[in-house]
């Protein structure tokens, strides 16, 4: 069975011996208490890698977005919500309504629409806060990030930025030997987007392989974050394993991430030209994550059928929210081309492939 469900986008695994060895789990204390110094280090790397001046770690990006939204509680604030954001992020902004924090959504990547909302005579003293994803897998394209923060920044508003998708792929100075940018520094980076007015929470559980998130921004933005946080009290922190293995996956992104970048942007460069020959369109962009865009008379449900059945698993989005059922392709380093044609030749004519045998792909790249 050919996988092409899985988010690890750049194929880190980190196995046991690829680790530092550990003598404990955890600290047996919250963050607050007692934070391991790597956890520290680690969290300042990534910082560095997006452009910022401080980073905090976190077990996922769901503590991260309860703690960050539920501090706007009481504060004379209103937030605009990207209408297209990731679940996660929604239910922190809820959390914030339930609070009593005025909400507003506008229209997906739309920076016009946000401006007339900012503008309405009942946002008027509040400080208005904008949150939206860095990158959307589902239409194949950035958030208008400088568009969104320069349309803040005369009411003195504050940028969040879900950028777990980007973070590890996109980079500085997009180009033919580097389509996605150099060093995977994630959508600040590319968008060249800074300062105290921007925050940014991501996953390292896509890219990087680590169930663990960070939180990013200026030195006081985070230190006022680490002060009111509710889970670094009563929660426990990321264990000493996850953090070695961050550590770990920040080395291989340092020593042969933009290799990995370039090996998974030919994988998609060629999934895309074999579909395009056989007539799909999928969402644009060399982002891994290849949408089926259907047609008229295509039963998606049958077609995500008719894949797993000659061998090829995907994700099937079910039909909700005015959308109709989608079928995605989760392209990963460790795909080979053999595999990338034998998914295009599974969804474009239904090619018995019961005898196909996958073989590796090494290229001088030492997967740990």
């Amino acid at each position: 069975m050919l996988n092409f469900t899985s988010a690890l986008y750049l194929g880190l695994r980190h196995p046991t011996w690829s680790l530092r060895p550990w003598s404990r789990l955890t600290m047996g204390a919250p963050a607050a208490l007692d934070e391991m110094p790597d956890a520290r280090r680690v969290a300042q790397e990534i910082a560095a890698l997006q452009g910022c001046e401080r980073g905090t770690l976190g077990t996922s990006t769901l503590h991260l977005f309860w703690d960050l939204f539920g501090s706007l509680a009481g504060r004379q604030v209103v937030i605009y919500m990207d209408d297209g954001v990731y679940p996660i992020v929604r239910w922190g902004v809820e959390r914030a309504a339930a609070c009593g924090v005025a909400v507003r959504t506008f229209s997906h990547h739309d920076p016009d629409a946000l401006s007339r909302l900012l503008r309405q005579p009942s946002a008027r003293g509040l400080r208005p806060v904008v949150v939206t994803d860095g990158f959307c897998p589902g239409c194949g394209e950035a958030a208008p990030l400088a568009a969104y923060r320069d349309h803040l920044r005369p009411f003195g508003g504050r940028l969040i930025l879900d950028d777990t998708q980007a973070l590890g792929i996109f980079g500085q100075s997009p180009c033919e030997q580097l389509p996605y940018g150099k060093g995977g520094g994630g959508m600040l980076v590319a968008g060249k987007i800074s300062g105290t007015d921007v925050l940014a929470v991501s996953s390292l559980a896509k890219a990087f392989g680590v169930p663990a998130a960070v939180l990013v921004g200026s030195n006081s933005a985070v230190e006022e974050f680490e002060r009111n946080s509710q889970t670094r009290v009563h929660c426990s922190p990321p264990s000493t394993v996850v953090v070695y293995a961050a550590q770990h996956a920040l080395a291989v992104n340092r020593e042969r991430g933009d290799l990995l970048r370039l090996r998974l942007a030919r994988l998609v460069s060629r999934f895309r030209q074999r579909m395009a020959e056989a007539a799909f369109r999928f969402t644009k962009g060399l982002f891994p994550v290849q949408t089926l865009v259907p047609s008229a008379g295509l039963d998606v449900a049958q077609m995500y059928q008719r894949l797993l059945e000659r061998g090829v698993r995907t994700v099937l989005h079910r039909a909700r929210n005015g959308h109709g059922a989608r079928i995605s392709f989760l392209i990963t380093a460790r795909h080979t081309p053999e595999a990338i044609d034998r998914a295009a030749a599974a969804i474009s004519e239904g090619r018995n492939t019961r005898n196909y045998s996958r073989g590796e792909w090494h290229e001088g790249i030492a997967w740990n």
